[in-house]
Protein backbone atom coordinates (compact mmCIF):
# COMPACT_ATOMS: atom_id res chain seq x y z
CA UNK A 1 0.00 0.00 0.00
CA UNK A 2 3.08 2.35 -0.02
CA UNK A 3 4.39 4.33 -3.11
CA UNK A 4 7.49 4.07 -4.28
CA UNK A 5 10.08 6.57 -4.74
CA UNK A 6 9.55 7.60 -7.96
CA UNK A 7 13.46 8.80 -8.27
CA UNK A 8 14.59 5.25 -8.51
CA UNK A 9 13.28 4.47 -11.81
CA UNK A 10 15.17 7.99 -13.39
CA UNK A 11 18.93 7.32 -15.00
CA UNK A 12 20.50 8.22 -17.90
CA UNK A 13 18.53 9.74 -20.80
CA UNK A 14 15.38 9.62 -18.85
CA UNK A 15 17.29 11.83 -15.90
CA UNK A 16 18.15 14.28 -18.02
CA UNK A 17 14.67 14.54 -19.50
CA UNK A 18 13.32 14.81 -16.52
CA UNK A 19 15.52 17.79 -15.15
CA UNK A 20 15.15 19.33 -19.00
CA UNK A 21 11.70 19.36 -18.14
CA UNK A 22 11.95 21.01 -14.73
CA UNK A 23 13.77 23.92 -16.46
CA UNK A 24 10.90 24.91 -18.62
CA UNK A 25 8.34 24.57 -15.75
CA UNK A 26 10.92 27.07 -13.38
CA UNK A 27 10.64 29.66 -16.35
CA UNK A 28 6.87 29.29 -16.68
CA UNK A 29 7.14 29.65 -12.66
CA UNK A 30 9.02 32.46 -12.99
CA UNK A 31 7.09 34.49 -15.94
CA UNK A 32 3.73 33.74 -14.72
CA UNK A 33 3.44 35.45 -11.02
CA UNK A 34 -0.39 36.80 -12.11
CA UNK A 35 -2.99 35.17 -14.19
CA UNK A 36 -2.94 37.43 -16.93
CA UNK A 37 0.66 36.36 -17.43
CA UNK A 38 0.13 32.58 -17.26
CA UNK A 39 -2.66 33.11 -19.89
CA UNK A 40 -0.27 35.25 -22.09
CA UNK A 41 2.90 32.55 -21.47
CA UNK A 42 0.21 29.37 -22.23
CA UNK A 43 -1.13 31.10 -24.87
CA UNK A 44 2.22 31.46 -26.52
CA UNK A 45 2.97 27.79 -25.88
CA UNK A 46 0.11 26.99 -27.72
CA UNK A 47 0.49 29.06 -30.59
CA UNK A 48 3.55 27.48 -31.14
CA UNK A 49 2.17 24.44 -31.41
CA UNK A 50 -0.61 25.26 -33.66
CA UNK A 51 -3.48 25.85 -32.02
CA UNK A 52 -6.44 28.28 -33.50
CA UNK A 53 -9.30 30.23 -32.01
CA UNK A 54 -11.77 28.40 -31.40
CA UNK A 55 -14.42 31.97 -32.27
CA UNK A 56 -13.06 31.67 -35.14
CA UNK A 57 -13.64 28.21 -36.35
CA UNK A 58 -16.17 27.15 -39.16
CA UNK A 59 -15.69 23.57 -38.06
CA UNK A 60 -14.23 20.78 -35.95
CA UNK A 61 -12.25 17.44 -37.28
CA UNK A 62 -10.10 14.90 -35.22
CA UNK A 63 -6.87 16.41 -34.55
CA UNK A 64 -7.77 20.09 -34.98
CA UNK A 65 -6.33 22.24 -31.82
CA UNK A 66 -8.01 25.08 -30.40
CA UNK A 67 -7.96 27.63 -27.60
CA UNK A 68 -10.12 30.52 -26.17
CA UNK A 69 -9.34 33.18 -23.66
CA UNK A 70 -12.08 34.65 -21.43
CA UNK A 71 -11.02 38.28 -20.39
CA UNK A 72 -7.42 37.49 -20.49
CA UNK A 73 -7.81 35.23 -17.36
CA UNK A 74 -8.60 31.57 -18.22
CA UNK A 75 -7.62 30.09 -21.02
CA UNK A 76 -9.31 26.76 -22.49
CA UNK A 77 -7.16 24.32 -24.81
CA UNK A 78 -8.95 21.79 -26.89
CA UNK A 79 -7.49 19.07 -28.91
CA UNK A 80 -10.55 17.26 -31.00
CA UNK A 81 -10.95 13.59 -30.65
CA UNK A 82 -11.67 10.85 -33.17
CA UNK A 83 -14.66 10.89 -31.19
CA UNK A 84 -17.49 13.41 -31.76
CA UNK A 85 -17.64 16.07 -28.69
CA UNK A 86 -21.42 14.44 -27.57
CA UNK A 87 -19.24 11.15 -26.52
CA UNK A 88 -17.93 13.53 -23.26
CA UNK A 89 -14.52 14.49 -23.20
CA UNK A 90 -11.53 14.43 -20.98
CA UNK A 91 -10.83 17.35 -18.85
CA UNK A 92 -7.72 18.68 -17.03
CA UNK A 93 -8.30 21.76 -14.71
CA UNK A 94 -5.93 23.85 -12.53
CA UNK A 95 -6.28 26.95 -11.26
CA UNK A 96 -4.01 29.88 -11.98
CA UNK A 97 -4.48 32.50 -9.22
CA UNK A 98 -2.35 32.09 -6.37
CA UNK A 99 -2.70 33.45 -2.51
CA UNK A 100 -0.92 37.43 -2.38
CA UNK A 101 -2.26 41.05 -1.72
CA UNK A 102 -3.68 43.49 -3.92
CA UNK A 103 -2.97 47.15 -4.18
CA UNK A 104 -7.05 48.43 -3.25
CA UNK A 105 -8.52 51.30 -5.18
CA UNK A 106 -7.31 54.47 -3.50
CA UNK A 107 -4.18 53.10 -2.06
CA UNK A 108 -1.64 55.91 -2.02
CA UNK A 109 -0.52 57.52 0.78
CA UNK A 110 1.88 59.07 2.70
CA UNK A 111 3.00 58.50 6.19
CA UNK A 112 6.38 59.86 8.50
CA UNK A 113 8.07 60.92 5.14
CA UNK A 114 7.18 57.60 3.91
CA UNK A 115 5.03 56.61 0.75
CA UNK A 116 2.71 53.26 1.04
CA UNK A 117 0.86 51.64 -0.85
CA UNK A 118 -3.00 50.00 1.29
CA UNK A 119 -3.25 46.31 0.17
CA UNK A 120 -6.08 44.00 0.81
CA UNK A 121 -4.71 40.08 0.99
CA UNK A 122 -6.20 38.09 -1.29
CA UNK A 123 -6.45 34.11 -0.62
CA UNK A 124 -5.72 32.36 2.71
CA UNK A 125 -2.35 33.81 3.72
CA UNK A 126 -0.34 33.62 6.92
CA UNK A 127 -0.03 37.27 7.57
CA UNK A 128 3.70 37.39 9.16
CA UNK A 129 5.23 35.14 6.00
CA UNK A 130 4.66 38.68 3.89
CA UNK A 131 6.96 41.03 5.51
CA UNK A 132 10.19 42.01 5.20
CA UNK A 133 10.77 40.10 2.13
CA UNK A 134 11.63 41.88 -1.50
CA UNK A 135 8.13 42.07 -3.43
CA UNK A 136 7.49 43.22 -7.12
CA UNK A 137 4.59 44.60 -8.33
CA UNK A 138 2.27 42.99 -11.88
CA UNK A 139 -0.72 43.93 -13.35
CA UNK A 140 -2.72 46.46 -15.45
CA UNK A 141 -3.98 50.23 -15.19
CA UNK A 142 -6.68 50.87 -17.54
CA UNK A 143 -7.48 54.41 -17.98
CA UNK A 144 -11.14 56.50 -19.22
CA UNK A 145 -9.23 56.80 -22.63
CA UNK A 146 -9.27 53.06 -23.41
CA UNK A 147 -5.76 52.35 -23.30
CA UNK A 148 -4.22 49.92 -20.80
CA UNK A 149 -1.00 50.40 -19.36
CA UNK A 150 1.37 47.15 -18.06
CA UNK A 151 3.17 47.41 -14.77
CA UNK A 152 5.88 45.14 -14.11
CA UNK A 153 8.53 46.14 -11.42
CA UNK A 154 10.41 43.90 -9.05
CA UNK A 155 11.85 41.31 -11.38
CA UNK A 156 14.85 42.50 -12.94
CA UNK A 157 18.51 42.96 -11.93
CA UNK A 158 17.99 46.37 -12.44
CA UNK A 159 14.56 47.10 -11.05
CA UNK A 160 13.62 48.50 -7.37
CA UNK A 161 11.50 45.90 -5.25
CA UNK A 162 9.23 46.90 -2.61
CA UNK A 163 8.83 45.47 0.99
CA UNK A 164 6.64 45.12 3.74
CA UNK A 165 8.04 46.54 6.95
CA UNK A 166 7.80 44.56 10.34
CA UNK A 167 8.74 45.81 13.68
CA UNK A 168 12.17 45.57 14.98
CA UNK A 169 13.39 42.75 18.01
CA UNK A 170 14.24 45.49 19.96
CA UNK A 171 10.45 46.96 20.43
CA UNK A 172 8.52 43.97 19.78
CA UNK A 173 7.70 42.91 23.31
CA UNK A 174 3.86 43.25 23.12
CA UNK A 175 3.94 42.01 19.35
CA UNK A 176 5.38 39.23 20.33
CA UNK A 177 2.52 38.37 22.72
CA UNK A 178 -0.41 38.35 20.25
CA UNK A 179 -1.50 34.99 17.66
CA UNK A 180 0.62 33.72 14.81
CA UNK A 181 -3.07 35.35 13.25
CA UNK A 182 -2.79 39.08 14.82
CA UNK A 183 1.14 39.06 14.87
CA UNK A 184 0.41 41.04 11.60
CA UNK A 185 -2.70 42.47 10.78
CA UNK A 186 -4.70 42.82 7.61
CA UNK A 187 -4.28 46.65 7.71
CA UNK A 188 -0.96 46.81 8.13
CA UNK A 189 0.24 44.90 4.87
CA UNK A 190 0.74 48.25 3.17
CA UNK A 191 4.32 48.28 0.71
CA UNK A 192 6.30 50.98 0.85
CA UNK A 193 7.28 53.01 -1.93
CA UNK A 194 9.16 55.82 -1.85
CA UNK A 195 10.71 58.14 0.38
CA UNK A 196 12.14 61.54 -1.17
CA UNK A 197 9.72 64.41 -1.19
CA UNK A 198 9.46 66.94 -4.21
CA UNK A 199 11.13 69.98 -3.60
CA UNK A 200 8.85 72.66 -2.97
CA UNK A 201 6.18 71.07 -1.86
CA UNK A 202 5.01 71.29 1.93
CA UNK A 203 1.62 69.00 1.79
CA UNK A 204 2.49 65.28 1.29
CA UNK A 205 5.47 65.89 -0.77
CA UNK A 206 6.92 62.25 -0.77
CA UNK A 207 3.10 60.87 -2.13
CA UNK A 208 3.31 63.68 -5.05
CA UNK A 209 7.06 62.54 -5.87
CA UNK A 210 5.86 59.37 -6.39
CA UNK A 211 2.68 60.27 -8.44
CA UNK A 212 5.40 62.67 -10.70
CA UNK A 213 7.73 59.28 -10.94
CA UNK A 214 4.47 57.20 -12.03
CA UNK A 215 3.39 59.97 -14.58
CA UNK A 216 6.29 60.60 -16.58
CA UNK A 217 7.10 57.02 -16.48
CA UNK A 218 3.68 55.27 -17.01
CA UNK A 219 1.20 57.87 -17.83
CA UNK A 220 -0.98 57.26 -15.09
CA UNK A 221 -2.96 59.41 -12.72
CA UNK A 222 -3.82 59.00 -9.08
CA UNK A 223 -7.44 58.70 -9.95
CA UNK A 224 -6.40 56.18 -12.82
CA UNK A 225 -5.80 52.95 -9.31
CA UNK A 226 -9.63 53.57 -9.41
CA UNK A 227 -9.90 51.16 -12.39
CA UNK A 228 -6.15 49.21 -11.73
CA UNK A 229 -5.70 45.69 -10.85
CA UNK A 230 -2.09 45.12 -9.40
CA UNK A 231 -0.71 42.00 -7.73
CA UNK A 232 1.99 42.09 -4.84
CA UNK A 233 3.80 38.79 -5.35
CA UNK A 234 7.50 37.62 -3.95
CA UNK A 235 10.08 38.90 -6.36
CA UNK A 236 12.61 37.09 -8.02
CA UNK A 237 12.71 33.77 -10.09
CA UNK A 238 11.97 30.36 -9.09
CA UNK A 239 15.43 27.86 -8.11
CA UNK A 240 16.27 24.82 -7.34
CA UNK A 241 16.53 23.40 -3.62
CA UNK A 242 18.69 20.91 -2.34
CA UNK A 243 22.58 19.67 -3.09
CA UNK A 244 20.97 17.63 -5.55
CA UNK A 245 18.69 19.67 -7.02
CA UNK A 246 16.05 17.95 -6.29
CA UNK A 247 13.37 20.34 -5.95
CA UNK A 248 11.81 23.35 -7.07
CA UNK A 249 11.18 26.25 -4.38
CA UNK A 250 9.50 29.34 -5.62
CA UNK A 251 6.15 31.60 -5.70
CA UNK A 252 3.11 30.34 -7.07
CA UNK A 253 3.20 26.34 -7.36
CA UNK A 254 0.03 26.34 -5.90
CA UNK A 255 -1.38 25.83 -8.54
CA UNK A 256 0.83 26.52 -11.19
CA UNK A 257 2.49 23.47 -10.80
CA UNK A 258 -0.42 21.64 -12.02
CA UNK A 259 -1.38 24.35 -14.50
CA UNK A 260 1.92 24.14 -16.28
CA UNK A 261 2.13 20.52 -16.30
CA UNK A 262 -1.89 20.32 -17.69
CA UNK A 263 -0.86 22.23 -20.31
CA UNK A 264 2.21 20.75 -21.38
CA UNK A 265 0.18 17.25 -21.61
CA UNK A 266 -1.78 18.94 -24.23
CA UNK A 267 0.36 20.76 -26.04
CA UNK A 268 2.60 17.20 -26.18
CA UNK A 269 0.11 15.20 -27.50
CA UNK A 270 1.60 13.45 -30.56
CA UNK A 271 -1.53 11.36 -31.57
CA UNK A 272 -5.31 12.78 -31.73
CA UNK A 273 -6.90 10.86 -28.62
CA UNK A 274 -10.44 9.09 -28.73
CA UNK A 275 -12.21 11.05 -26.71
CA UNK A 276 -11.80 15.31 -27.32
CA UNK A 277 -8.95 16.47 -24.76
CA UNK A 278 -9.40 19.70 -22.53
CA UNK A 279 -7.06 22.02 -20.45
CA UNK A 280 -8.93 24.39 -18.56
CA UNK A 281 -6.82 27.07 -16.31
CA UNK A 282 -9.05 29.17 -14.41
CA UNK A 283 -8.91 31.92 -12.18
CA UNK A 284 -10.56 32.74 -8.34
CA UNK A 285 -10.24 29.32 -6.85
CA UNK A 286 -8.52 31.09 -3.84
CA UNK A 287 -11.22 32.56 -2.85
CA UNK A 288 -14.41 30.32 -3.85
CA UNK A 289 -13.82 29.82 -7.32
CA UNK A 290 -16.63 33.09 -7.73
CA UNK A 291 -16.89 35.58 -10.49
CA UNK A 292 -16.87 35.60 -14.26
CA UNK A 293 -13.18 34.24 -14.59
CA UNK A 294 -14.12 31.45 -11.50
CA UNK A 295 -14.74 27.77 -12.15
CA UNK A 296 -18.39 28.70 -10.88
CA UNK A 297 -18.37 31.00 -14.30
CA UNK A 298 -20.75 29.51 -17.40
CA UNK A 299 -17.24 30.29 -19.75
CA UNK A 300 -16.39 26.70 -19.93
CA UNK A 301 -19.64 25.31 -20.50
CA UNK A 302 -20.46 27.74 -22.99
CA UNK A 303 -16.98 26.89 -24.84
CA UNK A 304 -18.47 22.37 -24.65
CA UNK A 305 -21.77 24.15 -26.19
CA UNK A 306 -18.99 25.88 -29.08
CA UNK A 307 -17.67 22.71 -30.36
CA UNK A 308 -21.17 20.49 -30.17
CA UNK A 309 -22.70 23.53 -32.20
CA UNK A 310 -19.68 23.27 -34.57
CA UNK A 311 -20.30 19.47 -35.46
CA UNK A 312 -24.41 19.77 -35.02
CA UNK A 313 -24.94 19.05 -31.64
CA UNK A 314 -26.13 22.30 -30.14
CA UNK A 315 -28.59 21.62 -28.41
CA UNK A 316 -28.90 21.89 -24.30
CA UNK A 317 -30.30 18.07 -24.20
CA UNK A 318 -26.90 17.25 -26.45
CA UNK A 319 -24.48 19.42 -23.94
CA UNK A 320 -26.03 18.15 -20.95
CA UNK A 321 -25.07 14.28 -21.97
CA UNK A 322 -21.56 15.44 -22.94
CA UNK A 323 -20.80 16.88 -19.50
CA UNK A 324 -22.71 13.16 -18.29
CA UNK A 325 -19.91 11.29 -20.35
CA UNK A 326 -16.81 13.21 -19.63
CA UNK A 327 -13.63 12.71 -17.05
CA UNK A 328 -12.13 15.13 -15.62
CA UNK A 329 -8.91 15.40 -13.21
CA UNK A 330 -8.99 18.72 -11.29
CA UNK A 331 -5.45 19.27 -11.09
CA UNK A 332 -4.76 20.92 -7.74
CA UNK A 333 -1.97 20.06 -5.79
CA UNK A 334 -2.34 18.40 -2.17
CA UNK A 335 -0.46 18.92 1.39
CA UNK A 336 3.34 16.86 1.37
CA UNK A 337 4.16 15.21 4.33
CA UNK A 338 6.73 17.94 6.34
CA UNK A 339 8.61 16.30 8.14
CA UNK A 340 9.64 19.05 11.37
CA UNK A 341 5.43 18.36 11.49
CA UNK A 342 4.88 14.83 11.44
CA UNK A 343 1.54 15.75 14.12
CA UNK A 344 -0.89 17.11 11.53
CA UNK A 345 -0.88 14.15 9.44
CA UNK A 346 -2.36 10.61 9.54
CA UNK A 347 0.78 9.20 7.84
CA UNK A 348 -0.59 6.32 6.13
CA UNK A 349 -3.15 8.15 3.91
CA UNK A 350 -0.66 11.26 3.39
CA UNK A 351 1.06 12.56 0.65
CA UNK A 352 4.83 12.47 0.30
CA UNK A 353 7.14 14.11 -2.21
CA UNK A 354 8.87 12.18 -4.49
CA UNK A 355 6.08 9.60 -4.65
CA UNK A 356 5.00 10.81 -7.98
CA UNK A 357 1.35 12.09 -8.70
CA UNK A 358 -1.21 12.54 -5.80
CA UNK A 359 -5.19 11.13 -5.50
CA UNK A 360 -7.26 13.06 -3.23
CA UNK A 361 -10.66 10.87 -3.31
CA UNK A 362 -11.77 13.71 -1.26
CA UNK A 363 -10.39 16.76 0.46
CA UNK A 364 -13.09 19.07 1.94
CA UNK A 365 -12.94 19.42 6.07
CA UNK A 366 -13.85 17.45 9.61
CA UNK A 367 -16.93 15.67 7.72
CA UNK A 368 -16.00 16.14 3.64
CA UNK A 369 -17.45 19.35 4.04
CA UNK A 370 -17.59 20.66 0.26
CA UNK A 371 -16.08 18.45 -0.79
CA UNK A 372 -16.55 16.11 -4.27
CA UNK A 373 -15.84 12.19 -3.02
CA UNK A 374 -14.90 10.72 -6.10
CA UNK A 375 -16.67 7.37 -7.19
CA UNK A 376 -14.59 4.19 -6.75
CA UNK A 377 -15.90 2.96 -10.33
CA UNK A 378 -13.40 5.99 -11.57
CA UNK A 379 -10.70 5.70 -9.27
CA UNK A 380 -10.36 2.10 -10.85
CA UNK A 381 -9.94 3.14 -14.05
CA UNK A 382 -7.23 5.73 -13.42
CA UNK A 383 -5.52 3.24 -10.97
CA UNK A 384 -5.41 0.74 -14.04
CA UNK A 385 -4.03 3.15 -17.02
CA UNK A 386 -1.35 4.41 -14.63
CA UNK A 387 0.41 1.15 -13.74
CA UNK A 388 0.03 0.19 -17.51
CA UNK A 389 1.87 3.34 -18.12
CA UNK A 390 4.61 2.99 -15.32
CA UNK A 391 3.38 6.17 -13.79
CA UNK A 392 3.80 6.45 -9.70
CA UNK A 393 1.14 7.52 -7.88
CA UNK A 394 -0.33 7.59 -3.78
CA UNK A 395 -3.33 8.75 -2.46
CA UNK A 396 -4.16 11.06 -0.06
CA UNK A 397 -6.22 13.04 2.59
CA UNK A 398 -5.53 16.99 3.71
CA UNK A 399 -4.15 16.28 7.23
CA UNK A 400 -5.95 14.25 10.12
CA UNK A 401 -9.73 14.60 10.24
CA UNK A 402 -10.59 16.78 12.40
CA UNK A 403 -6.95 19.63 12.28
CA UNK A 404 -8.22 21.55 8.88
CA UNK A 405 -9.45 20.71 5.43
CA UNK A 406 -9.72 22.85 2.05
CA UNK A 407 -10.96 22.63 -1.26
CA UNK A 408 -10.50 22.71 -5.13
CA UNK A 409 -12.59 22.93 -8.12
CA UNK A 410 -13.35 19.55 -8.12
CA UNK A 411 -17.12 20.13 -6.76
CA UNK A 412 -18.08 22.53 -9.27
CA UNK A 413 -17.38 20.40 -12.37
CA UNK A 414 -18.81 17.17 -10.44
CA UNK A 415 -21.91 18.98 -10.08
CA UNK A 416 -22.52 19.24 -13.97
CA UNK A 417 -22.47 15.20 -13.62
CA UNK A 418 -19.29 15.05 -14.54
CA UNK A 419 -17.03 11.90 -13.16
CA UNK A 420 -13.59 13.81 -11.41
CA UNK A 421 -11.41 13.73 -8.82
CA UNK A 422 -8.23 15.51 -7.19
CA UNK A 423 -5.20 14.61 -9.02
CA UNK A 424 -2.02 16.91 -8.75
CA UNK A 425 1.27 17.30 -7.30
CA UNK A 426 2.29 17.10 -3.58
CA UNK A 427 3.81 21.34 -1.71
CA UNK A 428 5.72 21.91 0.96
CA UNK A 429 4.97 25.45 2.50
CA UNK A 430 1.87 25.60 0.63
CA UNK A 431 0.32 29.12 0.53
CA UNK A 432 3.50 30.89 1.72
CA UNK A 433 5.67 32.88 -0.43
CA UNK A 434 8.20 30.27 -1.31
CA UNK A 435 6.66 26.66 -2.11
CA UNK A 436 8.28 23.72 -2.77
CA UNK A 437 7.62 20.72 -5.55
CA UNK A 438 10.02 17.67 -6.38
CA UNK A 439 11.03 17.93 -9.62
CA UNK A 440 10.22 14.07 -9.96
CA UNK A 441 6.58 14.43 -9.13
CA UNK A 442 6.57 17.56 -11.81
CA UNK A 443 7.49 15.20 -14.16
CA UNK A 444 5.07 11.92 -13.08
CA UNK A 445 2.29 14.29 -12.77
CA UNK A 446 2.84 15.67 -16.70
CA UNK A 447 3.21 11.78 -17.69
CA UNK A 448 0.12 11.05 -15.77
CA UNK A 449 -1.96 13.55 -17.29
CA UNK A 450 -0.97 12.86 -20.89
CA UNK A 451 -1.86 9.26 -19.91
CA UNK A 452 -5.57 10.15 -18.97
CA UNK A 453 -6.14 12.63 -22.20
CA UNK A 454 -5.37 9.35 -24.51
CA UNK A 455 -6.98 6.89 -22.21
CA UNK A 456 -9.63 7.88 -19.99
Amino acid sequence: MYSKNAWNKYEGKSLDELMKFNEDYKEFLSNGKTERLCVRNALELAKAKGFKELEKAKSIKPGDKLYSINRGKNIVLYVIGKENVKEGINVLGAHIDSPRTDIKQNPLYESTDFALLDTHYYGGVKKYQWVTIPLALHGVVCKKDGTTVEIHIGEKEEDPIFCITDLLIHLSGEQLTKTANKVIEGENLDVTIGSIPLKGEEKEPVKKNILKILKETYGIEEEDFLSAEIEVVPSGKARDLGLDRSMVAGYGQDDRVCAYTSLRAILDLNEIPNKTACCILVDKEEIGSVGATGACSNYFINTIAELLALEGNGTDLKLRRTLTKSNMLSSDVSAGVDPLYLGVNELKNSCYLGKGIVFNKYTGSRGKSGCNDAAPEFIAKLRKMLDDNDVNYQTAELGKVDQGGGGTIAYILANQNMNVIDAGVGVLNMHAPLEITSKVDVYEAYKAYKVFLLNA
